[in-house]
């Protein structure tokens, strides 16, 4: 963030009263939608050999067409005629209050403390002629999660083809490295789910919106300058507030949804992230058909989850054994019985996918020993060989001999 923006926030955080109105500056007469910053490099024309340098200035953002909206602003893309590439621009709506421009602002340095393949960074900071705090950063190019698995319910064949069990388990694991990195960070993000999740056209897997991002073992009061408000809860959309509770119920942990800000940890994170994976291989959310949101707070705090969940989907097949006693580990109502960490997640579904299944029930003690087979073979084929032809002639030993005791039978 640009010293000029930190200062213009720390001298003006004064009322408890204050807008956004407060922190935004003057406005210039007619200002547009966009930000008037003028580019900076030469034009470069050639005559002939000799190449001339031509100085010209015009605005440098141009705004394309809007990409998203949610409670805490929009986003648009953004034609960056300095460097000739399309970004994405994050900005608070208009007349948000102070709450969001707080967020807005921690948003900001919390990414900018996060680097990270599977985290967008922030490339610049500003404020457009209507006085909105915005951010730029990369555009983008893909699908969320919360699209792949609503192309999936419908048996869409392209993403049926696209997205086998294995695909989505690689997608998954690029969201749990995100996670893990910002966890070793001491960030916790509290609100994962399919819609903050992108999907790129190569496989690319990128973190969304840490907006409420907060460092773990933080007090639920922000640091602020003096004299700013501390109730901070008043005017957040419905979907990231509920008294003290915050985040997107559907996704929350019990913790969570009993406000627990104070003590919430990294498992907090490790239950959204199992509920999250077990809506992307089951393609259903274990509170299916809850609507209301009192009714879904109480859910998320003491419905357990159903094993038969995950075999209901008629477009494929059974999600396989060891992924859905995973789901099952992470989304335990009780933190102590989660995994410890998203690092532990890694390495355990790792593990899985190598073949190290745990025995939970006779299909994955089916699995673990059929994998063991196959091991053995790739160690010692000739050794498995030997023992085939070994049973297959006892086999064929025990046949002949079944056949002259039968024949010995029919004579007498």
């Amino acid at each position: 963030m640009s010293q000029s923006l930190a200062a213009g926030l720390e001298n003006t955080l004064i009322s408890p009263n204050s807008g956004a109105a407060a922190l935004a500056p003057t406005l210039a007469p007619g200002g547009s939608t966009t930000q008037r910053r003028n580019t900076v490099l030469p034009r470069v024309e050639w005559k002939g050999q000799q190449p001339s340098v031509i100085p010209l200035q015009r605005e440098r953002f141009e705004e394309v067409r809007p990409l998203g909206q949610g409670g805490m602003g929009e986003v648009v893309l953004i034609r960056d005629h300095d460097i000739e590439r399309e970004v994405a621009l994050k900005r608070l709506p208009p007349g948000a209050d102070l709450d969001r421009v707080l967020r807005f602002v921690e948003e900001i340095r919390t990414v900018g403390m996060l680097d990270h393949p599977n985290i967008a960074p922030v490339h610049d900071v500003g404020v457009d002629e209507q006085g909105r705090y915005y951010f730029l950063m990369k555009h983008l190019k893909g699908e969320t999660l919360e699209s792949i698995i609503a192309r999936l319910r419908r048996s869409e064949l392209d993403a049926l083809v696209r997205y086998p069990f294995q695909v989505r388990v690689q997608i998954f694991m690029g969201v749990l490295h995100a996670v893990a990195y910002a966890h070793g960070k001491g960030f916790i993000h509290r609100d994962l789910k399919p819609a903050n999740i992108m999907v790129g056209p190569f496989g690319e897997v990128t973190v969304l919106d840490w907006g409420l991002a907060r460092r773990v073992g933080a007090s639920a009061a922000r640091a602020l300058p003096a004299g700013a408000p501390t109730d901070l809860h008043s005017a957040r959309p419905l979907h990231t507030e509920l008294g003290s509770v915050v985040g997107t119920p559907l996704y929350m942990s019990p913790e969570q949804a009993r406000g627990e800000h104070d003590t919430m940890d990294a498992r907090s994170d490790v239950y959204s992230l199992s509920v999250l994976f077990h809506e992307l291989l089951s393609l259903s959310h274990y509170l299916e058909g809850l609507q209301a949101v009192p009714d879904i707070m109480t859910a998320v705090q003491t419905r357990e989850l159903s094993m038969g969940s995950m075999h209901k989907n008629s477009a494929q097949g059974p999600v396989p054994a060891e992924l859905m006693w995973f789901v099952k580990k992470g989304m335990s109502k009780d933190p102590k019985d989660r995994f410890e960490s998203v690092d532990d997640m890694v390495a355990q579904l790792q593990a899985a996918l190598e073949g190290r299944i745990h025995v939970h029930c006779q299909r994955t003690m089916l699995k673990k020993t059929l994998h063991k087979g196959l091991r053995a073979a790739d160690r010692n084929p000739m050794a498995l060989m030997a023992a085939g032809l070994v049973g297959a002639g006892l086999v064929i030993a025990s046949a002949v001999n079944l056949g002259m005791s039968l024949f010995g039978a029919l004579l007498h």
